[in-house]
């Protein structure tokens, strides 16, 4: 069963106990974890495609834009941020799987998950530039100043250059080491928003020593009457320019959030 298809639904035989263990193996938490804990509150709603399985979600001025995956079904969208209006849309040809995505100055990278390829687009159109092969899995892109950073479903987040996708570096975390981090989102208060697979938990992570600032606790956004047997796991962060708000989403969810980020 591949890893984004897994449903985020627990057996009813599993015990209290064990399902309590498997959270902490999974975030990396444990009972000594002295990360500051916020929670979402939510201040708006906004429909999302529930056909995308979302990989990827960066808004950048006026405009939005998801990346999806799944072979066969993959694409990256751009919408028009105010009005959800459709911009431009790219397919992905089977049997690519297609996953982060970011606006790096005149170009638009998207990942593959098991390709080691990447694809430069052209931010406007989405027609395809060139491309960029990389090793291991792609998992998740954002643009910090001059370097692109890049998940792939470890805790360690590479940094790589925004035009010829090489590797300039790497930052581990220093906490949470079983983090299976996801979907980030370089925010403008200079820290990564991460999405950690599968779980609806997102970290704050800092750049340059690998901290992590702040665990999010983002369940319980879509309610179980939103929910079908094709929704999937909490994937898709943006911060929305020039306010305090990001926008949340998962895979196969009808609905997109517009969150703050507040002490719990």
């Amino acid at each position: 069963m591949e890893r984004k298809r897994r449903a985020p639904v627990a057996a009813a035989t599993i015990t209290l106990s064990t399902a309590l263990a498997l959270a902490g193996t999974i975030t990396g938490c444990t009972s000594a974890d002295n990360t500051p804990k916020w929670r979402v509150e939510v201040v708006a709603t906004r429909p999302h495609d529930p056909g995308a399985f979302t990989e990827g979600l960066e808004a950048d001025g006026s405009v939005l834009y998801e990346g999806s995956g799944l072979s066969g079904h993959s694409s990256v969208v751009s919408t028009d941020l105010n009005t959800g209006a459709e911009l431009a849309r790219a397919e992905l040809p089977a049997p690519l799987f297609g996953e982060g995505i970011t606006r790096a100055g005149d170009l638009l990278w998207q990942l593959t998950w098991k390709d080691g390829l990447a694809i430069a687009r052209n931010p406007a159109t989405l027609a395809e530039i060139r491309t960029a092969r990389f090793d291991g899995e792609g998992w998740g892109l954002c643009t910090r100043g001059d370097r692109v950073v890049m998940s792939d479903g470890s805790s360690t987040l590479t940094f790589r250059d925004p035009r010829t996708f090489a590797v300039t570096g790497t930052v581990t975390l220093t906490s949470h080491k079983n983090a299976r981090l996801n979907e980030l989102d370089c925010a403008p208060d200079g820290s990564v928003y991460a999405n950690t697979w599968a779980t609806d938990t997102i970290l704050r992570i800092d750049l340059d020593t690998g901290d992590v600032l702040a665990s999010i606790d983002a369940s319980g956004l879509l309610p179980g009457s939103a929910r079908t047997p094709d929704t999937d796991v909490l994937n898709g962060i943006a911060h929305l320019p020039g306010t305090d708000r990001f926008l949340l989403t998962g895979k196969k969810w009808p609905t997109s959030y517009e969150v703050r980020f507040i002490p719990a």
